[in-house]
């Protein structure tokens, strides 16, 4: 079959260019005339195998849109690593896991998701298998695969299936498919390295790697291949962000915020509400008052507020304010990792190849937080605990009120910020063979994955510990004996605190704060074979059939320990997480591709799977391709999805963690401060009744080639997902009494019944989403005169005209273009506009190229229509007075030069006009900016790299 213009226009876009937003970098070569010419001649092209189809082809164009990314491709971005790149594009519609999730439920581990549906909704393949999932689910609930354990030199290319596949892949493929593909076949040696730094000189960036292949199939048969990559990167402090406005602060009072509204530093005090904040110098009220908090340094001289502090004071509450997270937060964690592959290829006869491949992954992460406070209440399964009754009993020496317990609100800077190193390993081995025979081409395998995490902590107290040397009541003393480190210390001992915390042993500290961890597993065991032939001579089809068939089996299997402490509620101010389970998965599928007459192409896939613990699944997908003109082509397909429920989900476990809620008893008896989220222990039971999410997926699109070098295509999505697994709507669970609260800690208003300490939920099958959008992808080549090289334009676009979501009573919220939904995007907001831009130049030796990647604005509410999410000190809208997050760009500068064969020398420079995120004071993934825009807080990063290849 000879290759037409639409199918040369795809090649370069898909195979060649990398068609992935900015990540076109991969130029074709400023080519003579000649060879121009004889570029645009007809020629065979092989057959290959396209993400989404097992039926291998001679066009790469299919019916289903496919992003391809090359090695070349990664690198000439800019970014770092394969996950940068990939959440950059415009298809990534929010709801991935950033690296930079430091203090997150998956710290240490990257995810992205397509459609805005979520990592748990993206299938991630490695080599078109699947691979166990990270040990820690995002959230606590939602399993994905970490896009780390990537080594980048060993990347052949990545594709990315833009619509359903879950007739080809099965569970988790709702959203589409990123296929890792890593390099199969390579003889020589490279070396590589670069450095990278920020313009503050923090955050430093060191990548080594040195790839080896050696045997030629064809004449040695085998081949062996290695890749060993070592990156490193240093951690980026808040306070060394000091300069860049708000970034990585919660004082936000220069800005327009108040103190009142906590968003004016940490140890506010709000008067009338019966609250405040946790002071470095301790906020206290005389047990069963209703009066207002004091600040300690109001009362005792040694106290003072100016002893611990030249933070800008002003809280009209006379609380003691700090900057908590500019003291102690990070922008991104520590991080270091080695990854390795291998693959051997082994030629047994013309007609059988025997493979083997072999990934290994080790990290280490290490984060840090702002330090514990005394009274963040947590829960376990048993329920809520209320640590905000801790007090200063009646005769500790750092009570103002001798004789009478104190209510405590205190920051516990002397023990320290609380930090995590969290260990991981991955490794994944494949073994099988592949040939041909009877006229099938086959491919079968056997594949084991194992990931492990352990998470060591410390800077959290220990409850019954923090309880009993704040006010050694018999009670309280009764329940710390049992902790050995507690019972070793002097009989009476307490804890001092603020001016005196210098008085502590170490040995006080070692019984209030010890180390704490879990660990987690996820093991995977699979096996598989399909085979794929044509059938040439049936009636009514323009050319051969092509079929594939194949059957699956895998066990599955989770494990997350809890965290040391928490299944008893013992550890203040952190959840408990835990969850287990196991199964089995068999399944069967098929697929058909049919030429018809009238230049059409048809394609079915049906595949069934059985889950020991969910039942049975029946998954179809169909598409077709029309090509009138060799110019331009129309494509569209329908596909069913589904994912089965995680083990977080229907496992054993539970979990127990924090939302945002506002409380509306409180807020209509006048306590204004209820009337605004705040933060509340939510407690979510496994359901093991709980069925699969379904989908159905549908995509209707064009290609069109009207001028040389030049190709657009044009794709209109929608998804729409039901029996979506939710925990139940936190606000639904306040309405329908599911709180415990805290009767102890009352205004004095009566019939106040005192704030809520937590919310109990389950995971429930609730809700149903449609989404529905539009992807341009376009990019034009201009070959200019007087051999001045190749000119390029690449602009890749997502408009995003839905996110609905329809509960089961059917009231709807839409969260396109707002800063929800927060059960998916982590608060970081569904933007309805993003686009990737490309200007290239390349010229013999050198290839520049311009990249930008663009957020539309949000607007600053959790769902459309809905009230302004934060308000200034004044009442009016925030940010900005609008109520809307401001769109951001951020450009990035590439460039790469060969001055001779074996070498390559790069640079790049991100964030190159250094532009500042805009304010976000309502998102948790960062501090007081969006994690969309964390070039934006880090600041201009600069690097410098150098490869070797040699034989």
């Amino acid at each position: 079959m000879t290759e037409t213009p639409i199918s040369r226009s795809i090649r370069r876009l898909f195979a060649g260019g990398g068609a992935a937003g900015l990540a076109l970098l991969a130029l074709p070569a400023a080519l003579p005339s000649a060879a121009l010419a004889q570029e645009a001649a007809p020629k065979p092209i092989q057959r290959v195998e396209i993400t989404g189809s097992n039926i291998r082809r001679s066009e790469a164009e299919t019916a289903s849109s496919v992003i391809t990314v090359n090695r070349a491709d990664i690198e000439r971005s800019g970014k770092n690593t394969v996950a940068e790149l990939l959440q950059t594009l415009a298809v990534d519609n929010q709801g991935s896991v950033p690296t930079t999730f430091g203090n997150g439920f998956a710290a240490g581990a990257s995810g992205i998701s397509l459609r805005g549906l979520g990592a748990a909704s993206t299938l991630v393949l490695l080599n078109g298998r699947r691979m166990a999932p990270y040990g820690l689910a995002d959230d606590g609930q939602k399993q994905f695969s970490d896009l780390n354990i990537i080594p980048t030199d060993a990347v052949d290319r990545i594709e990315v299936l833009k619509d359903g596949a879950s007739a080809i892949y099965g569970s988790d493929a709702i959203a589409g498919v990123v296929n890792i593909i890593l390099r199969k076949d390579y003889q020589g040696n490279t070396v590589r390295f670069s450095r990278g730094a920020t313009q503050d000189w923090d955050g430093k960036q060191t990548n080594v790697a040195f790839t080896k292949g050696i045997g030629n199939l064809d004449t040695d048969r085998y081949n062996f291949l290695f890749s060993l990559e070592y990156k490193k990167l240093d951690e980026i402090w808040y306070r060394d962000r000091s300069d860049r406005d708000w970034i990585g602060r919660v004082d936000l009072r220069p800005w327009g915020y108040s103190s009142q509204q906590a968003l004016g530093g940490t140890g506010a005090i709000i008067p009338g509400s019966g609250s405040a904040g946790s002071a470095i110098n301790g906020n206290v009220r005389p047990v069963g008052s209703t009066g207002n908090f004091v600040n300690r340094g109001t009362l005792i001289p040694g106290a003072a507020c100016s002893n611990f502090t030249t933070h800008p004071q002003g809280d009209p509450g006379g609380g003691c304010l700090i900057d908590a997270p500019q003291l102690y937060s990070q922008a991104i964690p520590k991080q270091e990792n080695l990854s390795f592959f291998a693959r051997g290829t082994f030629q047994l006869t013309p007609d059988i190849q025997a493979y083997s491949e072999l990934n290994y992954y080790t990290s280490q992460t290490s984060t840090s937080t702002t330090p514990s406070t005394v009274s963040g209440s947590v829960g376990f399964p048993g329920g809520p605990v209320n640590n905000g009754i801790v007090r200063l009993g009646p005769t500790h020496p750092d009570n103002p009120f001798p004789g009478t317990p104190a209510t405590l609100r205190y920051l516990a800077a002397d023990v320290g910020p609380r930090t995590a190193r969290l260990d991981g390993n991955f490794i994944r081995w494949v073994g099988g063979a592949k040939g041909s025979n009877y006229g099938w081409d086959w491919d079968s395998a056997i594949l084991f994955s194992h990931n492990h995490i352990n998470n060591i902590q410390n800077g959290f107290l220990q409850r019954d510990v923090a309880f009993a040397l704040l006010d050694p009541s018999a009670a309280n003393v009764a329940a710390a004996l049992a902790n050995p480190a507690y019972a070793a210390l002097p009989p009476g001992t307490v804890w001092r605190i603020g001016e005196n915390a210098r008085l502590n042993s170490p040995a006080l500290y070692a019984a209030l704060s010890p180390t704490i961890g879990n660990r987690a597993n996820t093991k995977m065991v699979q096996g598989d074979v399909k085979a794929t032939r044509e059938f040439g001579g049936i009636p009514y089809l323009a050319g051969n059939l092509g079929l594939a068939l194949g059957a699956e089996w895998r066990h599955e299997a989770t494990e997350l320990q809890p965290t040391s402490g928490t299944e008893r509620g013992n550890i203040i101010g952190l959840g408990y997480s835990a969850y287990e389970g196991a199964r089995n998965v068999f399944a069967l599928y098929g697929e058909a591709l049919a030429p018809l007459p009238f230049k059409l192409e048809a394609s079915a896939a049906l595949r069934w799977d059985h889950f020991t613990d969910v039942g049975n699944s029946y998954t179809p997908k169909a598409g077709l391709k029309w090509t009138p003109v060799r110019e331009f082509a129309l494509r569209g397909t329908f596909a069913r999805g589904f994912r089965a429920p995680s083990f977080a989900e229907n496992g054993r476990g539970g979990l127990a963690a924090y939302s945002t809620a506002a409380d509306p008893v409180r807020c209509a008896l006048g306590i204004t401060s209820a009337c605004n989220p705040a933060s509340v222990a939510l407690i979510t039971s496994p359901n093991p009744g709980l069925a699969p999410e379904r989908s159905r997926n549908y995509s209707l699109g064009a290609i069109w080639d009207p001028l040389p070098r030049t190709s657009i295509s044009v794709d209109y999505w929608k998804i729409k997902r039901k029996n979506e697994i939710n925990q139940e709507q936190v606000a639904s669970a306040i309405a329908a009494g599911s709180v415990a609260r805290d009767p102890t800690n009352v205004s004095a208003i009566p019939g106040d019944p005192g704030p809520i300490t937590a919310v109990l939920t389950r995971y429930v099958n609730s809700n149903q989403t449609k989404v529905r959008g539009l992807d341009v992808d376009a990019r034009y080549a201009h070959l200019l005169p007087d051999d001045y090289g190749m000119a390029t334009v690449d602009i890749k676009y997502t408009r995003l005209f839905e996110w609905l979501r329809t509960e089961r009573d059917g009231t709807t919220t839409e969260f396109a273009g707002t800063h929800g939904n927060c059960d998916v995007t982590n608060c970081t907001g569904t933007p309805d506009n993003k686009f990737n831009l490309r200007f290239g130049w390349e010229r013999k030796d050198w290839r520049v190229s311009l990249n930008a990647n663009f957020r539309g604005k949000i607007d600053n509410t959790l769902f459309r229509g809905d009230a302004c999410a934060v308000t200034f000190d004044n009442g009016a809208n925030a940010p900005n007075g609008s109520c809307e997050l401001p769109s951001f760009t951020s450009w990035d500068l590439v460039a790469r030069w060969k001055p001779l064969p074996q070498w390559e020398i790069f640079g790049s420079i991100q964030n190159l006009f250094d532009k500042v995120a805009p304010l976000d004071p309502l998102t948790y993934g960062a501090q007081a900016y969006n994690p969309l825009d964390f070039e934006g807080a880090r600041g201009r990063l600069f690097t410098l790299g150098a490869r070797y290849t040699f034989q």
